[in-house]
């Protein structure tokens, strides 16, 4: 039997889990979609687009990427590649694809730059277009996403407009972990509150983001963000801090990429977006605790229940166990990946842990992010 101060402390705790739980659908109802618009006859002349890709080993997804961008509908597009030292066929990929896209060929990477930042500066500072749109290398597009993109970042008057593209999976580790890595940046930077002129929510997603050329120079674009390894926040922040407009779309329709494609490069890639280029012990902890707290523990309160014979604390617990699993399962189906996945949600809690624990044990030896055969320092 339990004392009545537990079970109402194991009560205020389910409640605690289930407001955070409601938290990430309404952000995720909250969040703005953007479809491709249909032609329309433009009475003024459209400004150019200057597309900027960073590429280095990409010649599995650039190919792909350069045929969707030079099958826009959009009539003044540049399309720049960076060729950032690649030892496989990504050269190859661009000169196949001359003279409709540009290879660029930046000087050598300096001491205290990122190399994506680096390559991205090259670019923007050769581009011509009134408008950037920095888009990764393994990012297909929808023929009219550049000119539904650019119409709506000019009817919303915005200083940076970036995109959220479908995420494809195909293997069974990312079809586990990645429904819950979306749950995660949508609460971690109240993604769509960041279409809230007033509101402090700062992020933009570095896969594909647009930005007028005066405002990407004024605020000092790639240069003043050289030594971040997570770039794209923050240059958001930047703009953020400047009181300069911005805005965020899901566009499933519009853009679709494969992050990773297979467990050893997710466990790379997604290790670089929680350890970043700033190492905090404080926050890798209170990221454990809440992994564990907000996830895991939950799970614990049917049994305990049971055993202990409380019908109040039971019937709390089975409804968490209907509401966790429901909300992983309605994000693993609206993500792309098969509904049944999201059952697996603790699995993908204990990749995130593991993720998590070997960012606190790099930084605490001070070990280097390492990202594209690049290794970084951490600033704590």
């Amino acid at each position: 039997m339990l004392a009545l101060w537990a079970v109402v402390l194991l009560g205020a705790a389910a409640v605690v889990v289930l407001l955070y739980q409601g938290i990430a659908i309404l952000l995720a109802k909250e969040m703005p979609r953007l479809d491709p618009a249909p032609p329309a006859p433009s009475p003024d002349p459209r400004p150019r687009v200057s597309v900027i890709i960073a590429a280095r080993n990409e010649e599995a997804d650039l190919p792909a990427t350069l045929d969707t961008l030079l099958a826009q509908d959009y009539p003044d597009l540049e399309v720049l590649v960076v060729e950032d030292n690649s030892t496989d066929r990504t050269k190859d990929v661009i000169e196949a694809r001359a003279p409709r896209v540009r290879r660029v060929d930046p000087p050598p990477l300096p001491a205290g730059w990122v190399g994506k930042n680096w390559a991205c500066w090259n670019g923007a500072k050769v581009a011509t277009g009134a408008w950037f749109l920095f888009l990764d290398a393994d990012v297909r597009t929808h023929p009219t996403a550049v000119r539904t993109t650019l119409e709506w970042a000019l009817r919303e008057r915005a200083d940076l407009a970036t995109l959220a593209p479908r995420i494809e999976m195909k293997g069974f580790w990312e079809r586990v972990v990645l429904p819950f890595y979306i749950q995660i940046v949508l609460v971690y930077f109240w993604a769509s509150r960041v279409n809230r002129d007033g509101s402090r929510a700062a992020m933009a997603n570095g896969q594909y983001w647009f930005v007028p050329r005066s405002t990407y120079f004024e605020l000092g674009g790639h240069e003043a963000v050289r030594n971040v390894v997570l770039e794209d926040v923050a240059v958001a922040r930047r703009f953020r801090a400047a009181g300069r407009r911005l805005r965020i779309a899901w566009a499933p329709d519009l853009a679709v990429t494969r992050m990773y494609r297979d467990r050893h490069e997710m466990f790379e890639g997604l290790l670089k977006n929680v350890h970043g280029s700033e190492y905090s012990p404080g926050r890798m902890v209170g990221f454990l605790a809440g992994l564990v707290g907000l996830f895991l523990l939950p799970l614990g309160l049917l049994p305990l229940a049971w055993v202990t014979g409380n019908l109040l604390l039971l019937g709390l617990g089975a409804f968490l166990y209907v509401a966790l699993f429901g909300k992983h399962i309605g994000f693993a189906r609206t993500a792309g990946a098969p509904a049944a996945y999201g059952l697996l949600y603790p699995v993908s809690v204990g990749f995130y842990l593991v993720l998590v624990a070997t960012s606190l044990a790099r930084g605490w030896r001070r070990r280097p992010v390492v990202w594209k055969g690049r290794a970084y320092p951490v600033r704590e």
